[in-house]
């Protein structure tokens, strides 16, 4: 009997400890924690955006740039300030470099229906000469590169500008894509005198990327032969640029639907005829050439009737 009473009591005593124990473990609502928390904040309004940037070659060439703001006159000016030297040089490629003069200002910016109007500071005109034109085709090619925007006024100090004032060269009031990139001029005559952007590739490190530029020529055939006879030929004049697509590749016929192009071609299209591979870089300078000459929404490859490929553009 007196053996059960002093195990109870040992029980007792156990059960009591083990309950002071794990009051004093657990702490009250009034005990403070020294707990540190980091928090983590995630911009979920970051987006890509092309930008029209100066390469190593002094081609104004595409790449990428992440953007933070979402509206359309935000976009305008964040690409603007990428663009403007000492602006934001952390988002620049390596690589590429900004074009528009240090210390430029946008004094305003109105986006409406298709059209930017960006009015500069006077230092905008400070660019030296060789680079003036390709500042132009720079802003131009960027804007609009921002969805639902296809056409940009520019004016400096509130007048617009209609002339760079070292080279003399006359600008159109209104500017879009028409007003080329990285101009080159293969011409006999003055007649049959088309105008085509074509982008091609290069190369920077292990990196490539596309460099559009627009031909004068003397041919009166569609567009599209002309971009595909220029992408497969052996012969490049700038030897700093690239393509892809097979010397042998032909171009058999086109055809638009609406704004669904279709095209096709010889197998000669194929990286591997095996595997019927198109190489990635190909798919690239034939829609980015097509999708600047072009109000097309979709390209569609296709080779022996089949399709093999299919492309949004827009």
């Amino acid at each position: 009997m007196l053996k059960k009473i002093s195990l109870r009591k040992i029980g007792l005593a156990s059960a009591a400890l083990f309950a002071l124990l794990l009051i004093y473990l657990i702490p009250s609502n009034e005990a403070k924690l020294d707990i540190k928390e980091e928090l983590q904040y995630v911009d979920t309004n970051v987006s890509t955006n092309s930008i029209f940037l100066l390469d190593q070659n002094s081609y104004v060439a595409l790449t990428n740039v992440a953007l933070t703001d979402q509206s359309i006159e935000q976009k305008a000016r964040q690409l603007i300030k990428v663009l403007t030297i000492g602006g934001m040089d952390s988002k620049i490629p390596s690589g590429f470099s900004a074009i528009i003069p240090p210390d430029t200002e946008v004094l305003n910016l109105d986006y409406d229906e298709g059209l930017i109007k960006i009015d500069f500071s006077k230092e905008l005109l400070q660019v030296d000469e060789k680079l003036e034109e390709k500042m132009i085709e720079a802003i131009v090619y960027s804007l609009t590169s921002i969805d639902k925007v296809n056409k940009v006024i520019i004016y400096v100090e509130g007048d617009i500008l209609t002339k760079l004032p070292k080279t003399k060269i006359n600008l159109p009031s209104t500017l879009d894509r028409s007003f080329g990139i990285n101009k080159e001029f293969d011409l006999t005559s003055t007649k049959d005198i088309v105008d085509v952007t074509i982008y091609y590739i290069n190369q920077i490190n292990d990196n490539y990327y596309y460099v559009p530029v627009t031909k004068y020529l003397n041919d009166d055939r569609e567009k599209i032969s002309i971009i595909i006879d220029e992408l497969s030929s052996n012969f490049n004049s700038n030897k700093n640029l690239m393509s892809f697509l097979n010397d042998g590749t032909k171009l058999v016929s086109s055809n638009i639907d609406g704004k669904v192009m279709s095209l096709e071609f010889n197998d000669c299209l194929f990286d591997d005829i095996n595997t019927k591979d198109i190489l990635e870089e190909v798919v690239y300078t034939i829609s980015l050439s097509v999708s600047d000459n072009y109000d097309i929404d979709q390209l569609v490859f296709n080779v022996d009737k089949q399709q093999v490929y299919k492309k949004d553009l827009k």
